[in-house]
């Protein structure tokens, strides 16, 4: 602690930028891992239901984790140097591109790791070095991360929506988030429930599946970090927001396979909003916007 709030901050928005570098390899990893392990299952289970000859001894397979194996680029296989993976200066200085091959490197890499230092250093600046501070950051992290992967996959894995839920009833039973346990309990409870109903209403008139079980899970952990008042305030600015960029891209033609937009990222824009601006302010913003206020 320097004892200069702006100079604290930004040395945790400096963590929040190393952060975002591992975050990358999160979103990059993890659907893969749940893959592999929907595949072996699958495996597993055909073969003890007989529908496919019994396992036969196969080669071990190398270790494929959130920390094996080194990152490389996944067009030539290029291992990534240290000095490669400085969070946005390597992006800076390849230009954007792997050093061997010349592939593209995604923006999006160093737009993570700037998304988490600023809303690492806007966690500081509110609460400076504290246990409070720690705790929203982990939480801004998990969204980042559930964002990310549900954009690319569609996915918002239990390893992280779950934590984060139980995480949220934690902090309130310990006083960390100025939101009373029932108000979490409550939150967490309307927040899955409300999303699925939504859920089966849309399923019985249309047949179809309008979101997925992630989205219960990701709206339950808002509602134990922030308890049942923000519940509203959230779920209507993921909806504008939600509308409108699907519009966009289905004016634009640029809608995915199935014309879907997942609908996580714009749940945790809700999230990040009622962290940064508060959930009545969120409310009041919402409301005022749709002429109702």
């Amino acid at each position: 602690m320097t004892g200069w709030p702006v100079l604290d901050a930004a040395i945790v928005g400096l963590i929040g930028l190393l952060i975002g570098s591992f975050l990358n390899v999160v979103i990059h990893r993890l659907p893969k891992m749940m893959e592999r392990q929907w595949a072996a299952e699958c495996t597993q289970y055909a073969q003890e239901a007989g529908l496919l000859p019994a396992a036969q001894p196969a080669a071990v397979q190398p270790a494929f984790n959130l920390w094996t194996p080194r990152s490389r680029c996944p067009h030539c296989g290029h291992g990534v140097s240290w000095y490669e993976n400085l969070p946005v200066l390597s992006w800076l200085a390849l230009r954007g591109r792997c050093s061997a091959c010349k592939t593209p490197i995604g923006l999006r890499y160093p737009m993570v790791e700037l998304a988490t230092a600023a809303l690492f250093f806007a966690c500081a600046q509110r609460w400076g070095w504290s246990a409070t501070t720690v705790l929203w950051c982990g939480f801004c992290a998990a969204l980042v991360t559930l964002t990310a992967i549900d954009w690319d996959t569609t996915l918002l894995p239990d390893d992280i929506t779950l934590p984060l839920l139980w995480a949220g009833l934690l902090a309130a039973l310990a006083g960390l988030t100025g939101v009373a346990l029932p108000d979490a309990l409550l939150g967490a409870v309307a927040g899955y429930l409300s999303l699925w109903c939504v859920y089966w209403g849309f399923k019985l008139a249309t047949g179809k599946e309008g979101m997925g079980y992630g989205d219960f899970k990701l709206f339950a952990a808002l509602g134990a970090w922030f308890g049942w008042q923000a519940l509203v305030p959230i779920i209507l600015l993921a909806s504008v927001i939600g509308a409108v960029v699907g519009i966009i891209m289905k004016l634009s033609s640029s809608l995915r396979e199935g014309r879907y937009v997942p609908f996580g990222p714009f749940l945790a824009g809700g999230g990040f909003a009622a962290l940064l601006w508060g959930p009545q302010a969120l409310l009041q913003g919402m409301l005022s916007l749709l002429g109702l206020g």
